[in-house]
């Protein structure tokens, strides 16, 4: 029978952040079990619970931390908030925070995998803070992105929000409306057909951009209308994935002027996403199911 990993891993410091944490509301043997399981994470990279149980630091063999994890997945409830707010006291920046909404999805067996997440910007990559598990394919509704916002504001306060960005998924007039009445400074991108309003005029936001070459950008003075909500508009002709030149139209609450380069910080959820998923952690191989046993399917 193979023996657990005995790479060193020194866990009594996790143990004791998250016993100050967590320890109200869970026992020393379950806190036990998490921290040497993180710590396992950090060491392989992996979320497959096999190769979680062969790197803990334990003297039990590998069979026997395999099912202590799995009784952990399957047994116990974090309240996610707790989650959030110990996140909040261990990430090396403070509020007001810059955050980006996005969505990441996959699909495992007949099971749509789809998470709303709202992330915290830092140097590179962006902590999920507070997310959403969606039971559906596709995008998600107005209801669901303000109960992820609301859900934020109260774990960290009403004033902790510096700017909020999100792609052309995350558009809509009671969406607008709502970041509107709460003074929440945005910069969210919209489609070129959009129609856009201004001293009772319509036009389709690409034709205020028709005269941008790639590379260039630009800020359109004055407030416009865009689903009946005023905004300011910012423009700039880029490259897409493809590498071919497309217009990247952004609307934004106030400070118009910075809309493009706080727009460039969205982009660190993706990292964020990739780093949990194939190119790192590999989440979408954990198999799980809502026994918190891995399956082979």
């Amino acid at each position: 029978m193979l023996r657990a990993s005995k790479v060193h891993c020194e866990n009594s410091e996790l143990y004791s952040v998250l016993n100050e944490h967590f320890g109200k509301s869970m026992n020393k043997a379950r806190l036990k079990a998490m921290s040497m399981m993180i710590c396992a994470l950090c060491k392989v990279q992996r979320v497959t619970y096999t190769k979680l149980a062969a790197a803990c630091d334990s003297d039990a063999t590998a069979s026997s931390s395999l099912r202590r994890i799995q009784r952990l997945i399957a047994e116990c409830v974090i309240d996610t908030d707790l989650i959030a707010k110990l996140l909040l006291k261990l990430i090396p920046v403070k509020g007001p925070y810059n955050l980006s909404l996005d969505r990441t999805n996959w699909k495992f067996s007949d099971t749509n995998i789809n998470i709303l997440t709202l992330g915290i910007i830092y140097d590179g990559m962006a902590f999920p803070v507070v997310y959403r598990m969606m039971d559906k394919r596709g995008n998600s509704n107005t209801e669901e992105r303000i109960e992820l916002i609301e859900r934020f504001i109260r774990i960290a306060g009403k004033d902790s929000i510096n700017h909020l960005m999100a792609d052309r998924e995350f558009v809509g007039n009671v969406w607008f409306n709502y970041l509107d009445s709460m003074g929440i400074h945005y910069h969210i991108r919209i489609r070129e057909n959009f129609l856009v309003e201004r001293h009772g005029e319509e036009t389709k936001a690409s034709w205020l951009f028709n005269d941008l070459k790639h590379g260039e950008s630009k800020h359109l003075e004055g407030i416009y209308y865009v689903n009946g909500e005023a905004c300011y508009l910012s423009g700039a002709k880029v490259k897409n994935k493809e590498g071919k030149p497309e217009l990247q139209i952004l609307v934004s609450y106030c400070n118009a002027e910075d809309a493009l380069e706080m727009y460039k910080l969205r982009w660190q959820i993706e990292t964020m996403f990739k780093g949990m998923k194939s190119s790192g952690f590999d989440i979408e191989g954990s198999h799980y199911n809502t026994t918190g046993k891995e399956t082979s399917e």
